[in-house]
């Protein structure tokens, strides 16, 4: 079976009112669609993803193009995500246990065991060696590009932005110029933006991740034509792999026009 008839067939509850949902039933069939299939809600990479919809946006109300996502969560988390943030909650679906990334066959993460431990010890044990790069290629030069700056980039953060939400005190987005200058991804920019994900999180940790059983699980991108047809594919291959191309992730859009 294809990807496409797999989605297709999918169902899931929809943030938006609760309702159990096949994920395609209200997509104008003339339109391309892009479906997300995110790891955890309060994973990096699902924050992260969020983030550059959420800034390109203006581009993506293009009526060429259907945008729906299914992250490994409940109810509870898919709210708290959207609220966060501010992807739509009408486009967001809810996965408690991973089912479609298995249906999928989407990179489940490292699979080192240690005799001894539940299900949750686990997937923490391989989580923290993934995000030491085991099992997780490309994911600490992706950490270690955060903090030095990307010239290939855009810039993340406006000059008149309130940074808030990370142990620092308030400060303008103006500070990383002083960095190294403006028009592209500064030092210490993306990473500031990352610190801000992860504190979000640690403090809603119950919410975002009601099963620590999936904190490994990665997931994928699929772009399909008004015929079915897989335009583009980006199965994630570790921790912030969320896309072939990070310094602009969306830049796959590009084959449609936007």
């Amino acid at each position: 079976m294809n990807s496409y008839a797999i989605l297709n067939q999918s169902k899931y509850q929809r943030v938006s009112d609760g309702t159990t949902r096949l994920l395609l039933e209200d997509c104008d069939p003339t339109l391309y669609k892009l479906i997300l299939v995110w790891s955890q809600l309060g994973d990096f990479d699902s924050l992260e993803y969020a983030w550059w919809l959420q800034r390109e946006a203006k581009k993506l109300t293009d009526k060429k193009l259907v945008i729906r996502a299914v992250g490994i969560g409940d109810l509870g988390s898919g709210k708290r995500f959207c609220e966060y943030t501010g992807f739509p909650s009408e486009r967001l679906f809810v996965d408690p246990n991973g089912e479609l990334h298995r249906q999928l066959n989407l990179y489940s993460g490292l699979n080192f065991s240690v005799p001894g431990l539940s299900q949750s010890q686990k997937a923490w044990l391989n989580l923290i060696l993934m995000c030491a790069g085991i099992g997780s290629p490309g994911t600490l030069m992706e950490v270690f590009r955060g903090y030095k700056g990307d010239r290939q980039a855009p810039q993340l953060i406006e000059d008149d932005e309130m940074i808030r939400g990370t142990p620092l005190p308030a400060f303008k987005g103006s500070f990383f110029r002083l960095a190294g200058g403006s028009g592209f991804q500064r030092p210490f920019e993306l990473a500031t933006l990352r610190l801000r994900n992860m504190i979000e999180v640690l403090t809603n940790w119950n919410t975002y991740v009601p099963n620590s059983a999936y904190l490994t699980q990665r997931g994928a991108t699929f772009l399909f034509n008004n015929k079915e047809q897989l335009v583009y594919e980006h199965r994630d291959p570790g921790i912030l792999g969320f896309a072939a191309n990070m310094s602009e992730p969306l830049s796959f859009l590009s084959l449609i026009g936007i």
